[in-house]
């Protein structure tokens, strides 16, 4: 079973800072705490999911990994179902939560400041700029040879750009910006509301000015107040050795810009691997059927065979027999992110003509009375 985007899972866009990604996995761990879902199996298991996606997008280097190559460039991550509880995870995460559950550290319990506590800091949420941009995805389609040594590759596309006229305010130049009436500039509007556990502090961003705190009295006349236009860029990808098919990376704001001034989106590069002449994949290896004649294979012969890098020679010792595999060191595909590359197989296969000359009958039927040599003939 494939797992869910770590973005997704901690409700937050890809270009989230580190404090938006603790706050948004601090507030979903005390959401799904098994203490306040007692008996709830589907709690406990966003509780792990939501501990593992932020161990993840917490690390600058996992995080750098997962964006550009999804949960297959993570390995030997850490496994939250191996957690034998909550008090585990809260401790293993102490930074976030005060030193609870004897986590070390000074503060009192992390539900102080959650339900009606007056220990607690509350942290200000940082007002927006825009709305973001959307991201976008591209299949991007890699020969063999490519895939084997790494490529980069120029592909043009159309998408939202920033305006050059308002530098993506959306405002016509030597205007001014008036303040917006719904969060009186705040961008972010708040809503109280009390429960059994206390008093909750709802805070989204403002729908009326999209968290900018103003609004724009003259809109922009290139772009008519979106802050962006449509225009084709070209855009450079550098293809890593070793990526798989279906496999993706990620190009961070380089996709739709964002409206307004909002940060832009990205772009999802899919990979898509493209059938080969004479190789299969296997991993990083690959292979190529090699057919040989009888007496080839009898005798035993050097013969050139195709690699990913022009033809080479191959030895045939005397006496291969069919179904056997020869190995060629190194002449697969360089392993993905690291040093090294697979093997080229070389399977062999032996020619059997259907149909033969009399002469080529007679030559074979002497060898078939030879001792030791069985030789079929129709």
């Amino acid at each position: 079973m494939s797992k869910r985007d770590y973005y997704e899972i901690l409700g937050v866009g890809k270009s989230a800072s580190k404090d938006e990604i603790k706050k948004a996995y601090r507030k979903l761990a005390l959401q799904f705490h098994p203490d306040r879902n007692p008996d709830d199996k589907s709690a406990e298991e966003k509780f792990k999911e939501a501990a593992e996606a932020y161990e993840v997008l917490s690390s600058d280097d996992k995080r750098a990994k997962y964006d550009r190559f999804g949960h297959d460039g993570l390995r030997g991550g850490q496994d939250y179902h191996g957690f034998s509880n909550a008090e585990d995870i809260f401790s293993h995460f102490s930074d976030i939560f005060g030193g609870a559950f004897g986590g070390g550290g000074g503060g009192g319990s992390i539900f102080d400041d959650f339900f009606g506590g007056t220990g607690g800091t509350r942290r200000s949420q940082s007002r927006g700029t825009g709305t973001p941009g959307s991201d976008m995805r591209i299949t991007l389609k890699l020969t063999l040879e490519e895939i084997a040594r790494g490529t980069t590759k120029k592909v043009k596309i159309k998408k939202h750009k920033t305006c050059s006229d308002c530098s993506g305010s959306g405002a016509e130049k030597g205007t001014s910006f008036n303040t917006c009436s719904v969060c009186n500039g705040a961008g972010e509007v708040r809503q109280v509301s009390r429960s059994l556990f206390g008093q909750f502090v709802n805070i989204s961003t403002c729908s009326n000015c999209n968290g900018t705190g103003k609004m724009i009295s003259q809109p922009c006349k290139k772009c008519h107040g979106d802050g962006r236009v449509q225009d084709e860029t070209t855009v450079k990808i550098t293809v890593p050795a070793g990526v798989s098919d279906n496999s993706y990376m990620t190009l961070r704001g380089e996709g739709n810009a964002g409206k307004n001034g909002g940060h832009a989106g990205d772009i999802i590069v899919v990979f898509k691997e493209l059938p080969h002449e004479y190789f299969l994949r296997d991993g990083d290896n690959i292979i190529y059927e090699l057919v040989l004649s009888y007496p080839e294979a009898v005798l035993g012969e050097e013969v050139e065979v195709p690699t990913l890098n022009g033809r080479a020679k191959l030895k045939i010792e005397p006496g291969t027999q069919p179904g056997k595999y020869l190995k060629m060191r190194e002449k697969g595909i360089q392993h993905l992110n690291s040093h090294g590359a697979g093997d080229q197989l070389v399977k062999i296969n032996i020619h059997v003509p259907r149909k033969v000359t009399s002469r080529e009958k007679e030559l074979l039927k002497e060898l078939q009375a030879q001792p030791n040599i069985v030789v079929s003939v129709d």
